[in-house]
């Protein structure tokens, strides 16, 4: 169990969020969603311990965390592998730093690789894979350690999106199988949708959470499925009320906002780099 409490923080004379309250439960998969600016990826950094908050308390397991722990794993949206290592050698890196039996860690190794359909791949360097293999790499190397919880941030972003849709099979059979704790930042609807048990929206500054919404479907979900734009839909008329705080903040009050700019489609891919 995550729990975080009053949770507060500025950034200078910038409150991002004040008096963020949030309940996880072991194995939940968790989406943060929000505009730009809301501080998803402040929130998330906290609870990792990366960055600690001006008020409140994140809580696990009934202890009160103080800085970075084996416990609590980040994917950033760079997958910043060592180029001088191969995969197998970039994956079992952290590893080695908590394990001293070579059998153990190539055990270890080579069970997350075959997770993330890698092992094929394990004596090539960063140059020679794709965008998407990065990803699995540095995702690999965070399961390997064999965290409590998994902490995403925007890790697909930069991904097309046909590698994207791929990871989003994968990460959802990943779940499944390691029953893992994640927490994943995005600024995409559909993919907060298609993954999570719940999409915590985050509304501008001063942040906090403005609603969370269940996401009552089962694992693993295909974007084909025409439950998706239902679920979609209700998270967007959450949102839009915070979009148009950015745009109007951005371009003035002049600024006219569509009544609809969103075409709710099956095959649209909604909210993408909001």
């Amino acid at each position: 169990m995550i729990t975080l409490k009053d949770l507060n923080k500025r950034f200078g004379e910038i409150e991002v969020f004040k008096k963020v309250n949030l309940s996880i439960k072991e194995g939940e998969f968790i989406s943060l969603l929000g505009p730009s600016g809301c501080g998803k990826s402040t929130l998330i950094n906290i609870i990792s311990g990366l960055d600690k908050a001006d008020g409140g308390n994140v809580i696990i397991d009934n202890e009160e965390i103080h800085g970075t722990n084996v416990d609590r794993i980040m994917v950033f949206q760079n997958a910043a592998l060592f180029p001088w290592m191969n995969v197998y050698q970039n994956v079992a890196f952290g590893l080695k730093n908590i394990c001293k039996d070579s059998k153990e860690i190539k055990r270890k190794v080579d069970q997350v690789l075959r997770k993330v359909h890698l092992s094929k791949f394990k004596t090539h360097y960063p140059h020679e894979l794709s965008g998407g293999m990065k990803q699995r790499v540095s995702i690999a190397r965070s399961l390997v350690m064999d965290p409590k919880v998994l902490l995403m941030d925007e890790p697909f972003s930069a991904l097309d999106e046909q590698t994207r849709m791929l990871l989003h099979h994968e990460l959802q059979q990943i779940w499944m199988e390691t029953g893992k704790t994640i927490i994943f930042v995005t600024h995409n609807i559909r993919e907060a949708v298609k993954l999570s048990d719940r999409v915590i929206v985050m509304g501008i500054r001063p942040g906090g959470i403005i609603e969370d919404i269940k996401i009552d479907m089962h694992h693993p979900r295909k974007n084909t499925d025409p439950n998706l734009f239902s679920q979609e839909e209700k998270v967007y008329k959450v949102l839009k009320g915070e979009i148009e705080k950015v745009v109007r903040e951005e371009m003035g009050n002049e600024y006219k906002f569509e009544k609809d700019p969103i075409p709710f489609e099956h095959s649209n891919t909604m909210g993408g780099g909001i």
